[in-house]
């Protein structure tokens, strides 16, 4: 009830209170009194905005002569900042003056600078050209036989020896305590005995010791021994045909030579290197003019003594393809005035030469290298590592261009290093026994390795040192060299794993410089089938020597084959040099 009442009291009271408002804007008074308080707010306000327009009239005469003196100071600054640009404008036109003389005079100066560098660089290229030349010159004028493939025979000039034996303080000749190596004594064909002077034999003072002294002088004696073969002829009385009994194998002529003779003759003029009319003189003197033997017959002995060893020839060439090692290499020969070729083969035991129009695979074609499976011994000729299983390259040819590059090449250190380590492995190698077969590890693989170690170091000091200064164009023989060394590394020290290969070729240049010596002689073959027989001929003579027996007497049996049993026609005769066979 409380509530109730309360709330209904303040209802009565507001809605009384809103009554006399209502009132109040009814009867106008409270507009009055409104309008009253507006107009004197609006009064205050016009005050106020009076007030501020003074104010802001003060500020914009304020604001105008602060811009007048803004605008006064940016002009005099203006006028400053003018002369000094002004000033600056001048002496950058100065500066630009004296900039565009500098750049003339540096166009000038560059301009003669570049002709005389482009001068400097042409005398310089003119220098280095004529460098190159003088080493390329200087590298031919000094290449002989100790440093090149040339042979010694075409350096008669040689330089003297020097001995570089210590000297012992002895006497020259036979040392005491040492075995004497006297001249051998022959069997005397007559004694001469010399009586003893009376002054020893009948003094007193003087007695015999019952000792012979006995000096000889040998001499020689040519002379001829010839058999004559007689036989009864018969004629037959109806036909009128002649008959004798059969003279024996070889006698067909009236006056038939022996194999001695034949072979003094044949090894005086393909051995010894005497021309044909040299020879049949020297005969004719040796027996007081009695043998006269014809120049054809002397000529034809090559021939004669190539086709009675044919199964000798044979045997070699079935025995050299059975050889763990081949030592093979080309020359040239003249036939004719035509360029052709002669092959070698050999071994310890036998050698066989072949001639051939053709180096290369045409020339291989017909030699035991064509289908040999072993080892080979050559010049670096890369025609020969198309055959064989496994290549020694010679080492006197490597150390002979290494000679030659020390001699053009002076200022590298490689081709010096790798001489004297080509020096150390040949005398580590002709320290061992070949023959020792009972001690295979003779060889030290340990020292081996350490050379081969040592050589491929000096491959990479080569390497470094031709990076760092290029080879000239005039002489590149010795990077060429250096290039060689490391293409051909294992065929270069395979005789460092393998005693049955020698590190040098020297077998076969020493059997064709028995050939050149004969090309020197003839100067030019007639016959491609003097040539051949010839070299038939020095393959046989250089196996007989090789097996040591007497040069003499094994041409001599050779030439003593009965006629009857050669085979004029068997194939090994009768091969052209254009297609040569396959071998026996």
């Amino acid at each position: 009830m409380d509530l109730h009442f309360e709330y209904t009291t303040n209802l009565q009271y507001e809605v009384k209170s809103l009554r006399a408002r209502v009132r109040a804007f009814e009867s106008g008074e409270k507009y009055k009194a409104l309008r009253a308080d507006f107009n004197n707010r609006l009064s205050e306000k016009d005050r106020e905005i009076e007030l501020l327009r003074i104010e802001l009239g003060d500020a914009n005469a304020r604001i105008v002569t602060v811009r007048k003196n803004y605008q006064q100071v940016i002009e005099d600054m203006e006028d400053e900042h003018t002369k000094e640009l002004r000033k600056k404008d001048r002496e950058i036109k100065l500066m630009e003056e004296r900039a565009l003389r500098a750049e003339q005079q540096r166009d000038e100066a560059k301009a003669k600078l570049t002709e005389k560098s482009r001068e400097l660089y042409q005398a310089l290229t003119e220098l280095e050209e004529e460098k190159g030349k003088n080493q390329k010159l200087k590298a031919q004028i000094n290449r002989d036989y100790e440093n090149s493939s040339i042979p010694s025979s075409m350096k008669p000039n040689h330089k003297k020896i020097t001995n570089n034996r210590e000297k012992t303080g002895k006497k020259p000749g036979g040392q005491p305590g040492h075995e004497g190596h006297g001249r051998k004594k022959q069997t005397p064909t007559s004694v001469i005995n010399i009586p003893a002077p009376k002054e020893y034999a009948d003094n007193p003072c003087y007695r015999a010791t019952g000792k012979i002294v006995a000096k000889q002088v040998a001499d020689i004696r040519i002379d001829i021994a010839c058999n004559e073969y007689r036989t009864p002829e018969f004629r037959h009385i109806r036909t009128g045909q002649f008959v004798h009994a059969d003279f024996p194998d070889g006698v067909v002529n009236d006056v038939n030579y022996g194999g001695s003779i034949k072979a003094f003759a044949f090894l005086l003029n393909n051995y010894c290197n005497v021309s044909i009319k040299k020879v049949k003189g020297f005969l004719s003197e040796l027996t007081g003019g009695k043998l006269m033997i014809s120049a054809g017959m002397i000529n034809g002995l090559s021939k004669e003594f190539s086709l009675k060893a044919e199964d000798m020839q044979k045997r070699a060439f079935s025995d050299m393809l059975l050889s763990p090692v081949i030592n093979t290499d080309f020359t040239y020969a003249r036939v004719d005035g035509r360029k052709m070729n002669v092959a070698i083969c050999a071994t310890g035991k036998d050698a066989i030469y072949f001639a051939r129009k053709n180096k290369g695979h045409e020339g291989i074609k017909g030699t035991p290298v064509e289908e040999y499976q072993g080892i080979l011994i050559h010049d670096h000729d890369k025609t020969f590592y198309s055959y064989g299983s496994a290549h020694q390259e010679c080492l006197d040819h490597t150390s002979r261009y290494l000679k030659d590059s020390i001699m053009n090449e002076p200022d590298l250190v490689w081709n010096k290093n790798m001489r004297e380590l080509i020096r150390e492995m040949i005398h580590f190698r002709n320290s061992l026994d070949p023959d020792d077969d009972r001690n295979p590890d003779q060889i030290d693989p340990d020292r081996v390795d350490g050379l081969e170690r040592m050589y491929d170091e000096i491959l990479s000091l080569a390497k470094a040192e031709y990076e760092y200064v290029p080879p000239s164009k005039y002489y590149m023989d010795g990077f060429n060299l250096y290039k060689r060394l490391l293409g051909y590394r294992d065929n270069h020290l395979l005789f460092l794993h393998n005693k049955s290969v020698s590190h040098s070729n020297s077998l076969s240049e020493r059997l064709l410089r028995i050939f050149k010596r004969k090309q020197h002689q003839v100067m030019t073959f007639r016959s491609d089938d003097g040539l051949r027989y010839l070299c038939n001929s020095l393959g046989v003579i250089a196996s007989l020597r090789a097996a040591d027996k007497n040069l003499y007497e094994g041409v001599s049996a050779i030439f003593n084959i009965p006629a009857n049993s050669i085979n004029f026609m068997t194939k090994f005769s009768a091969i052209p040099l254009s297609h040569p066979a396959s071998g026996p």
